[in-house]
């Protein structure tokens, strides 16, 4: 072990050690709160809070930054404090976007299926519900009929890849579907990747987002042949939370 030159300061020493630990906030901070003029009048518990807290605080940004990536949300604008009743859209339930905020129904594996007609504010909400739940939680967010297309070409071509990107799927705490069941589904494979995905997920207690045009009574006719499948797709995607957010064009 290399050891410090003798002619180095304590300050210096653990300085250097700082930054060799990759914590260069932590190092900075150290030698302002060293050279401040309280330094000598702190205790020991604050100034151990005040070096900590900015290395803390990049670290949870770092970490959020990479999550927003990871969910495809990276740079949206949008903001779950604008998901209110206003002139322009109401939300039913009543107070049904600050019951949702607490997340328990991320941490519970619960379902919430939000409707409404087109640009009525769906994707904003489930957009704006993603982003704040990547501060605790492994969230992704795909438009249902691209993320059944990419899975079912994926099966047909490498059926482990398939398997271990399933499996990915179905671990997240948070998963959104967009546009769901936007357009009838008529491939046998991917009315069973949906069913194996709500299904897996719903039994695994992991929480899933779908945003829907359409009223879930109106769900089957756009899954053809299968109405096995249709009803249990149905029942998970509706099993605990749905949403219906009425525009002011719409009334």
């Amino acid at each position: 072990m290399m050891r410090k030159a003798v002619t180095e300061s304590p300050l210096d020493t653990l300085v250097d050690e700082l930054m060799t630990l990759g914590l260069s906030k932590a190092a900075a901070t150290l030698e302002e709160q060293y050279n401040s003029p309280d330094f000598l009048n702190c205790d020991r518990m604050t100034l151990l809070s005040r070096i900590i807290e900015p290395e803390y605080d990049s670290c949870v940004n770092k970490r959020f930054s990479s999550r927003l990536r990871f969910a495809h949300l990276s740079g949206c604008p949008e903001d779950l404090s604008n998901c209110v009743d206003s002139k322009d859209r109401s939300y039913m339930p009543e107070d049904i976007t600050s019951r949702l905020s607490s997340f328990d129904f991320v941490r519970n594996g619960m379902n919430v299926c939000i409707l409404g007609a087109s640009d009525s504010g769906k994707t904003y909400l489930a957009k704006s519900l993603g982003i704040m739940a990547c501060n605790e939680f492994s969230v992704e967010y795909y438009e249902t009929e691209a993320l059944l297309e990419s899975l079912a070409d994926l099966k047909a071509m490498d059926f482990s890849k398939y398997s271990k990107r399933k499996k990915h799927l179905c671990k997240l705490d948070l998963l959104i579907l967009d546009d769901f069941l936007l357009h009838s589904i008529v491939d046998e494979q991917q009315v069973k990747i949906l069913h194996e995905l709500l299904n897996t997920r719903t039994e695994s207690f992991k929480s899933t987002i779908v945003c829907s045009q359409r009223l879930p009574e109106n769900w089957k006719a756009m899954i053809l042949d299968d109405d096995i499948a249709a009803d249990a797709i149905v029942k998970r995607a509706t099993k605990h939370f749905t949403v219906m957010i009425t525009s002011q064009k719409d009334s």
